[in-house]
């Protein structure tokens, strides 16, 4: 195996392993468009961190979790429903990111690299922060498990249970963010969110608890990212989509499978 691709499997696994359990989250809590209101404002936090030139993932993260602390104030203030607000964030992120970066002459930018990905350009320092995001990201997963999983049945009944709904509620967002944030060097701004959404949701057809589905979506998104590179390979497609359609196919296989919940 060449390096390159080497390295490609290291971080897609690395992101498997996360997107699993907390892809269960945004599928049990509906949380999808939320992935993709910070999936389309981690464009501007591309920008911004050219504009103050650093890191653009350092932007990225700055801007997303931004955005998820906005949503968790605003969230509370209830005049304003949660799609309009979101769908208000999203698309005004990302035009005023498509504008800051029309007057930046000097600047030259991959787009679509960074709209689609661009895994097989990993070094092994990418590989390394994908799997330290990943690791950071299941820990406190891990430590705030049991609240989270709660408010995804019932947040009243969570609230009765003595767990606080509120930070839970913030912590789960950051945590999107943050994953946001890692994902993008990955698949890309357009894809990220199917790639926390799909192999979730093809698993929840084959679990009985929710361990064994945020287990089993790591397994389904591990075997996309392989699946993915072998065809970009063999096929010389681009890598990111074609993760995200063996996901896909992987869901559909699923959704065929006997027995298992509906």
């Amino acid at each position: 195996m060449d390096e390159f691709l080497l390295r490609a499997v290291v971080a897609g696994l690395g992101l498997a392993t996360v997107t699993g359990p907390l892809g269960c989250l945004v599928v049990w809590r509906r949380m999808a468009y939320f992935g993709d209101a910070l999936a389309h404002s981690a464009l501007l936090g591309i920008v911004v961190g050219l504009l103050l030139g650093v890191a653009p993932l350092v932007g990225v993260m700055a801007v997303c979790v931004a955005v998820a602390l906005l949503l968790a104030g605003t969230r509370r203030d209830g005049r304003l429903a949660s799609d309009s607000l979101l769908g208000i964030l999203a698309h005004g992120a990302l035009a005023l990111g498509l504008v800051l970066l029309s007057t930046m002459d000097r600047v030259r930018l991959d787009l679509m690299g960074w709209l689609f990905g661009d895994i097989l350009a990993v070094s092994w320092g990418d590989a390394a922060m994908v799997w330290g995001g990943a690791g950071v990201v299941l820990i406190l997963l891990a430590a705030h498990w049991r609240c989270l999983v709660a408010m995804a049945v019932d947040e009243d009944l969570a609230r009765v249970e003595g767990h606080d709904v509120g930070r839970g509620r913030i912590v789960l967002m950051l945590l999107v963010a943050l994953s946001v944030a890692v994902a993008m060097k990955v698949v890309g701004v357009m894809l990220i969110t199917a790639l926390l959404v799909i192999p979730a949701a093809g698993a929840r057809r084959i679990a009985r608890t929710p361990e064994q589905m945020a287990m089993a979506a790591s397994v389904a998104g591990g075997l996309a990212v392989v699946a993915g590179l072998a065809a970009s390979w063999r096929y010389d497609t681009p890598s990111g989509p074609s993760i995200v359609v063996a996901a896909t196919v992987l869901f559909i296989l699923s959704r065929l499978a006997p027995g298992g919940r509906a």
